[in-house]
């Protein structure tokens, strides 16, 4: 239970701050930027992933819960109470920003600004980056450095390719803000589209790399 309400905790954090800091920008006519929320998004995975690795490894995204299922770094069984959990804190961060924020329309809801497969394919491959990285880099000698690394990766795709497809990566994060705004005619998008990047990530990594120890995973 601990590991779950870590991932509900995380989760939250994350949507709260990065749609927060895209619902900010809205109604202050560009106070925060497009660069603010692009930082805001990679520091606030940062400091999960130092704040709540050692308890959950803080996943803080279904897509990554079931890559790593997938390549066995997580227990079958912890898929389901994991995604879950992600799920829940997600809407309680929209829930408590439609709150503060009544007047944002989207409350951050990522939708595609030209075409719908255009969109989804730049969200396959920016997950597939960000997985690859994750899979990698948390394995490696430089695994203390996971957080800001991850971070960084999240910053960078968020910054070039956020005005196209607003770089979720994530599909808790596209979940509840299109649900509590209830724009959900393009969330198909936002949850296939990660899950299969960071599935086809896996199975590059298991091509590159010689499976490690599970235990040797630290996120």
């Amino acid at each position: 239970m601990r590991r779950y309400l870590a991932e509900l905790i995380g989760t939250f954090c994350l949507v709260f701050c990065g749609t927060g800091a895209i619902i900010i920008n809205e109604l202050t006519q560009g106070a925060v930027t497009h660069a603010g929320i692009a930082i805001t998004f990679g520091l606030i995975v940062a400091a999960m992933i130092y704040a709540l690795g050692e308890i959950s490894h803080a996943h803080i995204n279904p897509a990554v819960t079931l890559s790593m299922a997938v390549s066995g770094h997580l227990q079958r069984k912890d898929v389901l109470p994991y995604i879950s959990s992600q799920i829940v804190g997600a809407l309680f961060a929209s829930i408590t920003l439609k709150a503060l924020f009544a007047k944002s329309v989207l409350l951050g809801t990522t939708l595609p600004s030209g075409g719908v497969m255009q969109s989804f394919i730049l969200e396959l491959i920016l997950t597939f980056i960000l997985m690859l990285v994750i899979l990698l880099v948390a394995n490696s000698k430089n695994k203390q450095f996971t957080g800001l690394i991850v971070g960084g990766v999240v910053l960078l795709e968020a910054m070039f390719a956020g005005p196209i497809s607003g770089a979720s990566m994530n599909p808790a994060r596209s979940i509840a803000p299109a649900i509590i705004s209830s724009h959900i005619e393009h969330l198909w998008l936002y949850i296939a589209a990660p899950i299969i990047g960071a599935l086809l990530a896996t199975g590059a990594y298991k091509l590159i790399t010689i499976q490690p120890d599970i235990k040797t995973i630290q996120l």
